[in-house]
């Protein structure tokens, strides 16, 4: 197997572009791809402040890594989730990293600075994990962002995650998320841009990335994500993406080029809802107290909830 650019010993093949790399091309292959996404939907400017949300996983690191490789002024962010088991060992890859490459990190405890963990709130407000979970880093997310005057919030979610997320969307028809599709959305009303450069590089591309640049990343696989029907929809799009390389890349490109538009007004912020600030903490809301502040006052008081081990990610 020969490099598709200088025909030397090849590391990776990837089949939707029908050629194989070696390691300084497939990692110039990734660097290419980010900085295209960052052009192509206008997510960052020279000079912008980038706060790189961090979980200690592949793609978040990779994420970091490829903003700093590319010049960018990036600084991470940790929230320390409160799930035994996972986060203390999330924690540990995330401080390696930074310690390694002299990087700037943002720790946040969401025990020991807001009273309560996700599984805990998860189990008193009777959410799914994942949605206690989401609703709690993008409060956390936004907070810091704000606080520490950075231009945009950037997440490591690739193309694997966005195509599963669209199908999802997509099979249920749920407009309102399909309006906030895009891989940026702009800053408006107290919420900070969110930029998602990942999204031309596959889950295989960014281990692939880590492998090769000596990134250790977390491999275990979140607890609470058992039973997320996300993963089912990746694995659906992982089988098709077998039969016909490219599906993914066409799905996800070809619903931004061809449809996203048709949701904006129902999904993307700029319809005709105010928001105030919340009561509690002074984000922004459509209500008197917001969704973070109302999970924290019913989780605050309660009996912490244990969970077993993480799998290990397939």
């Amino acid at each position: 197997m020969k490099c598709r650019v200088c025909r030397g010993p090849a590391v990776i093949d990837i089949r939707r572009h029908n050629s194989n790399f070696c390691v300084d091309h497939f990692l110039k292959l990734c660097r290419d791809q980010v900085a295209k996404a960052i052009k192509q939907f206008s997510m960052l400017e020279p000079g912008d402040r980038v706060l790189v949300a961090v979980s200690g996983g592949k793609d978040s690191l990779a994420l970091w890594d490829l903003l700093v490789e590319l010049g960018y002024r990036a600084d991470g962010l940790y929230v320390g989730l409160g799930i035994d088991g996972y986060s203390d060992v999330s924690g540990e890859f995330v401080r390696r990293f930074v310690e390694e490459r002299g990087q700037t990190l943002v720790e946040v405890d969401l025990r020991a600075d807001e009273g309560f963990d996700v599984p805990t709130a998860a189990a008193v407000t009777r959410r799914v994990p994942c949605s206690a979970c989401g609703l709690s880093k993008r409060h956390l997310f936004d907070r810091a962002a704000r606080e520490g005057g950075y231009d945009a919030v950037a997440t490591g979610h690739n193309l694997d995650d966005e195509a599963a997320v669209l199908f999802g969307n997509l099979l249920k028809w749920q407009t309102d998320y399909l309006g906030r599709q895009r891989p940026m959305l702009p800053a408006r009303d107290g919420f900070p841009r969110k930029v998602k450069p990942l999204v031309r590089l596959t889950e295989r591309e960014t281990a692939a990335y880590c492998v090769l640049r000596g990134i250790d990343y977390q491999v275990e696989e979140c607890p609470m994500a058992a039973g997320n029907k996300h993963l089912g929809f990746k694995e659906t799009l992982n089988d098709l993406e077998v039969r016909s390389p490219g599906a993914k890349h066409d799905l996800y490109f070809g619903f931004l080029d061809r449809a996203v538009d048709r949701f904006t007004s129902a999904g993307d912020g700029s319809g005709d809802v105010e928001l105030g600030a919340c009561a509690e903490c002074g984000a922004p809301t459509t209500g008197e107290v917001c969704a973070f502040c109302r999970l924290a006052a019913r989780a605050r008081d309660a009996e912490p909830v244990a969970l077993g081990p993480p799998r290990r990610r397939r």
